[in-house]
């Protein structure tokens, strides 16, 4: 039996999402289970660096979760052929140039999405690491919650019938920061940053509708910046220039229409932050980030307009739980595990590589485009 140590570069895991869930969810969490066990017995152990520009902040976290190694060095990273990943977590407008320089020095691609400020960029970046050969993958974890796991198997077993629609809700109010500290960074409201709603979220929706429903074919959407002044993390008042909500209608290739309403200044009377509603001629489906909840058409209760009277139903109350019926780890973990075997064996696929990403990248402009021009917009093929 042998031991794969992979060095892997994590730069940018000071945010939120970087050290929440890839650093200590992920990395340390696959470290302390023993590894990531092969079929033939191997096992994959990573072994993080955690890169930055701040010295203080770096040291900081790695002295909270014991990981030995840290440096504001990138080149000098780079340089090290005990590191072959290169993971990326910073803001989208400083990806693209940290990949580029990670695949000139051979390194294997690990990112967030949105890969890049444009998908001129984001294509860029596909093409120079098939050109270096180097694997290569981005972050797709909505596709490993479990109650999107609930959904594709309800997708997968032809539970619905013919699919009509699906409904998705997602949001949450972020507050302004002036009498309760915003719970989202800054940046995220400034578009001269690369924040906006859209250029967020929209990299989602397109893996999730791609991958469980059908390809998205073309979209309409109309975004907006509902609050226009935000508080910052000193205290300072500044402008909003990006949008904090986007209203959009996804036609897929198989004449699916998707409604997705995301927002950041919407209060939430929902099961969940985000829920998906799939409806069909068998059966319905409502899923969140954990659970899913059905209702066939055997089982569908057949209301009557009449406001006259107080309504007989309980509609929440009619429909039923899909149960687990497996494990759920967390989802950011799943998908490194994958990357980790697949950068270690050759015959393990890893199907959401930087074209896929690309993809996410190619919708928000589609949906930014289709808000400036107020109109659908089709979805061209991608191709290197």
């Amino acid at each position: 039996m042998t031991t794969h140590t992979i060095g892997i570069i994590m730069n940018g895991v000071t945010g939120r999402m970087g050290t929440n869930q890839h650093l200590i969810r992920s990395i340390l969490a696959i470290r302390n289970q023993g590894g990531v066990q092969l079929a033939n017995g191997d096992t994959i152990m990573p072994d993080p660096i955690l890169v930055g520009r701040q010295a203080h902040k770096l040291q900081a976290l790695a002295q909270k979760h014991g990981v030995e190694k840290w440096s504001t060095d990138l080149s000098a990273c780079l340089a090290d052929s005990n590191y072959s990943i290169y993971f990326d977590a910073q803001t989208t407008n400083r990806r693209a140039a940290s990949i580029k320089q990670a695949i000139a020095a051979g390194k294997h691609i690990y990112c967030e999405k949105p890969t890049a400020d444009s998908l001129e960029q984001s294509l860029e970046l596909a093409r120079l690491a098939r050109e270096a050969g180097v694997k290569n993958g981005v972050v797709q974890d909505k596709l490993f919650l479990p109650g999107l796991l609930k959904l594709k198997r309800l997708v997968d077993s032809g539970y619905f019938g013919r699919i009509l629609s699906v409904r998705m809700e997602f949001g949450y109010w972020v507050f302004e920061g002036d009498w309760q500290a915003g719970q989202r960074p800054s940046w995220n409201y400034r578009k001269e940053d690369g924040g906006g709603i859209i250029v967020d979220m929209f990299a989602h929706w397109r893996y999730v509708l791609d991958n469980l429903f059908g390809e998205v074919k073309s979209v309409s959407c109309l975004g907006t910046t509902h609050i226009p002044q935000r508080v910052d993390e000193r205290g300072e008042r500044y402008a909003c220039t990006a949008d904090d909500a986007a209203y959009a209608t996804f036609l897929l290739e198989n004449g699916i229409i998707v409604q997705a309403n995301s927002s950041w200044a919407v209060r939430v009377d929902r099961d969940d932050l985000l829920t998906i509603q799939v409806d069909g001629t068998e059966g319905s489906a409502v899923a969140g980030l954990r659970d899913c909840k059905v209702q066939h058409r055997v089982n569908t209760p057949k209301p009557v307009w009449n406001p006259d009277i107080p309504n007989p139903f309980r509609f929440t109350q009619q429909w039923q739980e899909v149960p687990d019926n497996q494990v759920f780890e967390n989802g950011f973990k799943e998908q490194w595990e994958l990357f980790l075997k697949h950068v270690v064996d050759d015959e393990i696929p890893f199907q959401w590589d930087l074209l896929e990403g690309a993809k996410g990248t190619q919708m928000a402009e589609l949906g930014l485009q289709s808000w400036a021009e107020r109109r659908w917009i089709d979805v061209p093929a991608l191709q290197l």
